[in-house]
């Protein structure tokens, strides 16, 4: 059996047979919308980039670098170098694919507020994170901060937050230009962004929109409004007077923030998410959510996961029932007996979001995390659509 990578690399040689010099990988690969995935090496483990199917991205962010003393610092120093040099080996199958570190995430926020709080310390951060870059011949930095101005994962924050955010922007746009002098390449700057009115509110939106290159929202991890079970990445908001939290919503916030469509890209969940409801009435839909007892497994406990696991062995199975519903334009999962309801994306809300890139003209879509559908059952669908 020939890995991808093999199988691509093949038929690499085979087109190349009768394409002539480099006109086919740079015309026939170029994407006009953002696809673009995370990949973990938050774990330290190896990333097998056998199982990355590079055809079919634009960027790949690399999750995730640390943000310790004021410093871009890797954690995991020997599994990331690693993981830098395989991950530039895709570019072999696709030359015009990027690779960014992505710094924070819900873990590594910790430091942020510390990081940026002073001229010294924002330029040390600064420099830390582009020198990564230089290291290793990547493509970008992608700040994914949790949140600006707000608790987080019982992270410090405090109010001057909301400026710091925007002039840690600054140094890094400032580095960055200093690394392309000495290149000659342009090097991207990118964030992931709470998708609320409250991450807005704690930030100064059209000023970092005129910093970075593309705005990822993380269109995610919602829960149902008011304590209820409801969806965590649906596109429409949905319920009684459609006062959810919603990816199209979120798009609608930004742009009145100041951020142009054209920078704007949205998530695209590869997981799926897991609550207990209180009743079954409207297949949990709705239904007050139970909050799991710290220290004790509840029903939902272990049942979502990655969306290959979903569809190999939960979709309609093991007592879970499939149903869509039509206001939030998302699908969702329902066991009465264990009263567990999933929330998840599949082909059919995938293939809506991409169409809904199209259609407002944003810049494309991203995703948490590669392999949490290794089939690449959904990947496949944004390739198709936004091709």
């Amino acid at each position: 059996m020939f890995s991808k990578l093999s199988r691509s690399l093949s038929l690499l040689l085979v087109l190349s047979f009768f394409f002539s010099g480099d006109s086919f990988s740079q015309s026939a690969r170029k994407k006009k919308y953002v696809i673009n995935g995370y990949v973990g090496g938050y774990r330290g483990t190896p990333v097998n980039i056998d199982e990355i199917d590079a055809n079919k991205l634009t960027h790949i962010n690399y999750a995730f670098v640390n943000c310790i003393d004021s410093m871009a610092v890797l954690s995991n120093l020997k599994t990331d170098t690693v993981n830098f040099r395989l991950l530039n080996q895709l570019k072999k199958i696709n030359p015009d694919l990027q690779i960014l570190i992505s710094i924070g995430g819900w873990t590594w926020s910790k430091n942020f507020s510390d990081a940026v709080l002073t001229p010294t310390s924002r330029l040390l951060f600064a420099k830390t994170s582009v020198n990564i870059l230089r290291q290793h011949n990547l493509d970008g930095v992608d700040i994914d901060w949790e949140y600006p101005g707000q608790r987080g994962d019982n992270n410090k924050f405090r109010p001057e937050d909301k400026v710091n955010f925007t002039l840690m922007f600054v140094e890094l746009r400032k580095e960055l230009d200093n690394l392309s002098t000495e290149t000659g390449k342009k090097y991207l700057l990118t964030a992931a962004l709470g998708a609320s009115k409250n991450f807005i509110a704690n930030t100064e939106m059209d000023k970092v929109a005129k910093l970075l290159d593309y705005l990822y929202l993380m269109t995610y991890d919602f829960g149902g409004p008011n304590g209820t079970v409801g969806h965590h990445t649906n596109l429409y908001s949905y319920g009684q007077g459609g006062t959810s939290s919603s990816a199209d919503q979120a798009i609608q916030d930004f742009i009145a923030a100041g951020v142009p469509a054209h920078k704007l890209g949205i998530g695209v969940a590869f997981y799926g998410k897991a609550v207990d409801a209180a009743g079954v009435e409207n297949n949990g839909l709705g239904q007050e959510r139970v909050r799991p007892i710290a220290g004790t497994p509840s029903a939902s406990s272990g049942q979502a996961g990655g969306y290959t696991k979903l569809k190999e062995s939960v979709i309609n199975q093991n007592g879970y029932t499939r149903y869509w519903d039509k206001q939030a334009q998302a699908p969702y999962l329902f066991n009465p007996d264990k009263k567990v309801f999933i929330t998840y994306d599949d082909e059919k809300s995938t293939k809506l979001k991409a169409k809904y890139v199209k259609k407002h003209k944003l810049a494309g879509v991203f995703f948490w995390e590669y392999f949490s559908d290794p089939e690449e059952n959904l990947l496949n669908v944004l390739d198709k659509t936004l091709n």
